[in-house]
């Protein structure tokens, strides 16, 4: 794979807390152009990967490159503000602050800051104002982001991620707590975002699988630390590597290239 194609390159990753192998000897590469899925169960490592992607953890052993930058030889706060995070954990710092506005949520992440502190141009303006049109948000750009619906908030989160043009954007179960209605109207979003040649490679978190859109192109999955399988998505979603990953027998079925799990209840049952 060429250096510039490469956005995330890690190396034989280790890490470990309290003498247990969080992350054990995972070697991943998403090349650009690549879409990718990670999937597993809670605790089998995802958060603790998107933390050394972003460089918030840094690994016990192995090595990490991404967007080109091997860490350790490169400015890691300035590499993160080319690496867009959207998580629930993001929302919650923003609840101090009850009468921003939705267009002044997004303009913050131009400096990813917590409120505006900096000088903001019309340029800046235009292109929040452009983030949430292509999100759908537009008509609410003027009403206070504690008054949105939970799925309008995600939408905004995601519109602040883009604003300062992210060439990687981790989404980390960007659809919890969502209603049905609310999450498809997300992962619609989300997917015409992946479509977009201008866009950002996406890492998209979650543990269901029914979330992954035709736009997400690979799966990683992942089992205690370990990678159960990664490539394409077809090659990897498949019964017997979901039902290892998920320590659950089930089946696939796909419907306009996207996958929907069931369990197989009679052995499940036996």
């Amino acid at each position: 794979m060429e250096e510039e194609n490469k956005i995330v390159d890690l190396q034989n990753i280790t890490w470990t807390r309290t003498k247990k192998n969080v992350l054990n000897d995972v070697s991943w590469r998403v090349a650009k152009g690549e879409h990718w899925a990670v999937l597993g169960l809670n605790g089998s490592g995802k958060t603790s990967l998107l933390k050394i992607i972003a460089g918030y953890q840094w690994p016990t052993t192995g090595t990490v490159s991404v967007l080109g930058h091997l860490f350790g030889q490169t400015n890691i706060p300035e590499l993160r503000k080319s690496i867009g995070w959207v998580s629930s954990s993001m929302d919650e710092r923003f609840h101090t602050r009850p009468s921003d506005s939705v267009l002044e949520i997004v303009l913050s992440g131009k400096h990813a800051s917590v409120g505006l502190y900096e000088e903001i141009s019309r340029e800046d303006i235009e292109k929040a104002k452009g983030l949430l049109r292509q999100l759908r948000m537009d008509d609410l750009a003027d009403q206070a982001f504690f008054s949105l619906s939970q799925g309008e908030k995600k939408r905004t989160m995601i519109a602040r991620a883009l604003m300062p043009s992210p060439k990687l954007l981790i989404l980390d179960e960007p659809c919890t707590g969502l209603d049905l209605y609310s999450k498809e109207e997300l992962l619609s979003a989300i997917e015409n975002m992946g479509r977009s040649p201008e866009g950002p490679t996406l890492l998209y978190v979650t543990h269901h699988i029914e979330e992954l859109m035709p736009a997400v192109t690979h799966a990683l999955l992942l089992k205690q630390g370990k990678i159960v399988a990664a490539g394409p998505k077809k090659s990897v979603l498949t019964e017997e590597l979901l039902s290892e990953t998920f320590c659950l027998p089930v089946s696939v079925d796909w419907e306009d290239e996207r996958p929907w799990i069931h369990i197989k209840s009679k052995t499940y049952n036996q």
